[in-house]
């Protein structure tokens, strides 16, 4: 069997110093922050989460409900517009922007991941991609939404299912990587 020569994977060239999501006094005093008042268990009412996100700069709309053990890794990368359900265990790895549109819902145990990284370098690149969640869309419970994705209005990701690219406007997609099933029909 003939051997070739190929690339390898060097970490030790990996550099991701151009990348400075905020002071380290400012990332160092949400983590203690964060996890006393949004990452707990504690019974935090939600108008005290909500000028808590504030004060980090997050953009927090009316009637959002933020359930207990909501890990948010930068919040103020983070916009949530009116009537947004995060449900328990929700994971905003938001090394860029995430917006939450009116009446989007994350179910429990969902993950939004704006950062990966680049397996075709050997220095294994950070790459950062914004998340949207548009009007109405619903995100299953522990589904995940990758990089660069935007989740057009009223589509939905189903429980387990993993979104690698856009789903579009009242789909029901499905699976990892997630595919489309069917079309969503609301009633009154």
């Amino acid at each position: 069997m003939e051997k070739t020569s190929r690339a390898q994977t060097s970490l030790s060239k990996y550099n991701n110093s151009w990348y400075k999501p905020g002071s380290i006094l400012k990332q160092l005093a949400w983590h203690v922050i964060g996890r006393i008042f949004i990452n707990t268990y504690l019974p935090i009412p939600m108008f005290v989460k909500a000028s808590v996100l504030r004060v980090f700069g997050a953009k927090i709309g009316n009637n959002v409900t933020i359930k207990p053990k909501v890990n948010i890794k930068y919040p103020w990368f983070l916009e949530i517009e009116d009537y947004v359900w995060i449900g328990e265990n929700v994971w905003i790895d938001n090394l860029t922007t995430v917006t939450l549109c009116n009446n989007s819902c994350l179910s429990q145990g969902a993950m939004l991941l704006t950062g990966n990284h680049n397996y075709t370098k050997s220095t294994f690149d950070l790459i950062l991609g914004p998340i949207k969640i548009e009007n109405g869309a619903w995100i299953g419970a522990k589904a995940t939404v990758c990089p660069g994705v935007t989740v057009h209005s009223h589509a939905v990701l189903t429980v387990n299912s993993v979104a690698t690219k856009d789903l579009e406007a009242y789909g029901i997609y499905q699976g990892n990587p997630c595919l489309f099933v069917k079309t969503r029909n609301l009633t009154n």
